[in-house]
């Protein structure tokens, strides 16, 4: 019914930044992980295909607000926290795929780690690579290891902070026109260094069976 479609909602300019930068907070909803565990394990038990793929693209018809009044509130180190990273992370990639591209390209050149291989992108990412890869590690995230998939997006995150920071120098040294480009660019960096820490810290308690 069309009562029931929700216009899949945008992320402002900025907001990206404060919803991983802000502080999580004591109390978690009880809800918030019972959601998650439920979904997690129901659809791990039995990864029907068609669910799956609702599940990964639900933010597109709904919007990443139906995902945050869930999520993004709870601790970054809970499953909540986690399932609500990953989907803001897809978010991102999905609503920039060009500049998160064109980051990710510039870190594959800037940073000497094997962040690009454990993220799994295609090489050279144009926008289609990127938007395909976050698909690919939410697939992951609910048919295979779960570990795995969140340091696949750890990695990812890493390798695209330092294409940002990389692109941050040069508008510094070259575009004058803009001078609020430099700061931006290097809040997005420090950012999604952020988040590939808390996708580290998630992936490790959950091989400990520690992630509530």
């Amino acid at each position: 019914m069309a009562s029931d479609y929700h216009r899949p909602t945008r992320i402002p300019p900025g907001m990206f930044e404060g919803f991983v930068g802000g502080d999580d907070p004591a109390t978690l909803s009880r809800v918030a992980h019972d959601t998650a565990s439920a979904i997690l394990s129901r659809v791990r038990e039995d990864p029907d295909p068609v669910i799956v793929q609702r599940l990964i693209t639900y933010t597109d018809e709904h919007g990443i607000d139906a995902i945050a009044e869930l999520w993004s509130q709870s601790s970054a180190k809970s499953l909540p926290g986690a399932l609500w990273r990953v989907y803001l992370l897809r978010t991102l990639i999905r609503q920039d795929p060009l500049g998160v591209s064109h980051a990710f390209q510039r870190g594959t050149e800037v940073s000497h780690t094997i962040d690009q291989v454990v993220a799994g992108a295609a090489i050279p990412a144009g926008p289609t690579e990127v938007q395909e890869l976050a698909d690919r590690i939410l697939h992951g995230v609910f048919t295979g290891d779960f570990a795995v998939a969140l340091e696949r997006a750890a990695a990812f995150c890493r390798v695209v902070a330092a294409g940002f920071a990389s692109l941050a120098d040069d508008a510094d040294a070259a575009d004058a026109a803009h001078p609020d480009r430099p700061t931006e660019l290097t809040q997005r960096a420090l950012r999604l260094t952020q988040l590939a820490d808390e996708f580290t810290s998630c992936a490790r308690l959950w091989r400990r069976d520690a992630l509530d």
